[in-house]
């Protein structure tokens, strides 16, 4: 049963950092797209970056050249740097990939159960 693991979440002042990671594990295959989300309290989960099997990346405006994603294919892993935190940036954040148990299966969908980010002003 594929299941994916965050880690990196926790309290911090604004202008300060935090290196998200999230491990997908319970024999998955192949993973094509990996994203991160964010919730924020009473509002709606939002994407904030993803990347591609290929490394092409894309980013919510709003942390366009403070947060940094990337992935490490062989530890089937994604990781969310996060620089230059603002308030705003607290929420819980998700971790989310497409992946296959098998060649010939087909790819679905799998969340991360999150992990929670505070930036303090």
């Amino acid at each position: 049963q594929v299941q994916l693991a965050e880690s990196g979440g926790g309290l911090v002042q604004a202008g300060g950092s935090l290196r998200l990671s999230c491990v997908a594990s319970g024999g998955i295959f192949d993973i094509s797209a990996m994203r991160w989300y964010r919730q924020a309290p009473g509002k709606q989960r939002e994407l904030v970056a993803s990347i591609s099997s290929g490394g092409s990346t894309n980013y919510v405006d709003s942390v366009k050249g403070r947060f940094t994603i990337s992935r490490d294919n062989a530890k089937n892993t994604v990781y969310l740097q996060m620089n230059s935190l603002k308030p705003e940036d607290t929420g819980v954040y998700y971790c989310n990939v497409n992946g296959r148990t098998w060649p010939d299966r087909p790819f679905l969908n799998y969340w991360g159960q999150g992990t929670q980010v505070t930036v303090s002003s």
